[in-house]
């Protein structure tokens, strides 16, 4: 482990230098991947610094317990100093055990999110609303950033389907598990008679992809501008703004429509489409290694229910790992720290079970 440490601060060290570097500076996307790689690094190099510090302070104490021209007050102080720092170091080593053990390449990455209404009509919009919520305000309580890229809303006020970016430090890392089927059980407002209506959303989390991790051919694209809907009067785009972008070899399709620039809006679209092709080969990838799938928590497949929400009872269960917890209202309110650990949990256990 120490061996990896000296490389990462010699690493570090160098990030310093190439960031400073004129040419990586006017190299925005490079700029930003080494910037990323240096924050990362830099919570390692913290706590080696203080495992080195630490080690450094129990060496000297032991230097004077040796000595022995001490009264035996000091000595009985500094063995009871020595205790704890050694308490400090063990918890120290174990912390960066777990840092410089090996991760998933893609756990720094920012996010795509794509949120749609699924069973349950109208109910289901209003469920994939709330879901949009409570990750925008996950995303304010750590201080990410968040971008919408495309919205359709329904008649009854919810949503039809949202696709939103989500920035900042170790986002993916987070947000990874949260693929997949969401169920909602509820009174719906409309729902004369008291019954408790299911209805479900579905959430796919992406990480977004470099320029150089997806190899896009401008030949492979069809791309197609169109005027996007609005509200009408003042708001009603009177241009050719709107892009729609279908990627031949794969037929995915991406539309954008948000922006009254169609540059933006094609810009929108193809980090998109650059996201869900990564999804693509990652994928692919799973399926070659698929026996690594015993060590994660749930598929990724966006057609697993993955977790209940069930409004009498105030209740959340996650099902992959039977999480269950009685704060619905704070969950909802972004605050996902207790499930995002228990599933970090979760799966550290099944890797070293492994």
């Amino acid at each position: 482990m120490f061996k990896e440490l000296e490389e990462k601060k010699e690493r570090f060290d160098r990030l310093h230098d190439l960031l400073a570097d004129p040419k990586v500076i006017a190299n925005t996307s490079e700029y930003r991947k080494l910037a990323k790689e240096l924050a990362r690094l830099r919570k390692v190099m913290m706590r080696y610094d203080e495992y080195e510090k630490t080690e450094e302070e129990i060496r000297s104490l032991e230097r004077v317990l040796n000595d022995g021209s001490q009264e035996e007050e000091f000595l009985s102080l500094a063995r009871e100093e020595i205790t704890n720092l050694r308490k400090r170091r063990n918890a120290l080593y174990d912390e960066l055990e777990e840092l410089t053990a090996e991760k998933d390449p893609n756990i720094d990455k920012d996010v795509i999110l794509e949120i749609r209404q699924g069973t349950g009509g109208a109910e289901a919009g209003l469920f994939a609303q709330d879901l949009f919520r409570m990750y925008a305000r996950y995303a304010t309580e750590k201080k990410w950033k968040t971008e919408i890229i495309s919205m359709s809303a329904t008649e009854k006020g919810g949503m039809k389907e949202v696709i939103f970016s989500i920035s900042g430090e170790g986002v993916y890392g987070a947000l990874k598990y949260e693929s997949g089927t969401h169920r909602v059980q509820r009174v719906p407002a409309t729902e004369a008679s008291g019954r408790i209506h299911t209805s479900a959303a579905t959430v796919a989390v992406l990480p977004e992809a470099e320029d150089v991790e997806v190899d896009i051919k401008p030949q492979d694209l069809k791309i197609d501008v169109f005027r996007a809907g609005g509200r009408g009067g003042q708001h009603v785009n009177v241009t050719d703004s709107a892009v729609r972008i279908t990627h031949m070899p794969t037929g995915l399709v991406v539309s954008c429509q948000d922006e009254r620039s169609q540059y933006k809006n094609k810009a929108k679209a193809m980090r998109v489409l650059r996201a869900r092709l990564f999804d693509l080969l990652q994928a692919e990838y799973r399926k070659k290694i698929s026996a690594s799938r015993k060590v994660q928590v749930g598929s990724g497949d966006r057609s697993e229910k993955i977790r209940t929400y069930n409004f009498p009872d105030r209740r959340i269960t996650d099902h992959r790992i039977g999480f269950t917890a009685h704060n619905l209202e704070d969950v909802l309110n972004g605050r996902l720290d207790d499930i995002v650990a228990a599933l970090k949990d979760a799966e550290k256990k099944k890797q070293s079970a492994s």
